[in-house]
């Protein structure tokens, strides 16, 4: 990569080990940036790209108020 450009990116949709991190972040390194999965799927989901936001409505029994009846 050096010479040739000013950046890299690797994407996984795993996660990056603590090696890889730091082997990104060197001083002296040509610059390279890290997307996990999580941080994937959340620029999609921010980007509404190939997925669908659904608001779902959880409803929760109050066993206390039934105690009393």
């Amino acid at each position: 990569m050096v010479g040739r450009t000013d950046k890299g990116l690797f994407l996984t949709t795993g996660t990056f080990t603590p090696a890889a991190v730091k082997e990104a972040t060197r001083d002296g390194a040509p610059a390279i940036d890290l997307i996990d999965g999580e941080a994937f799927a959340e620029q999609l989901k921010d980007l509404g790209l190939g997925v669908e936001k659904e608001l779902v409505e959880v409803v929760k029994v109050n066993e206390a108020w039934f105690e009393g009846v």
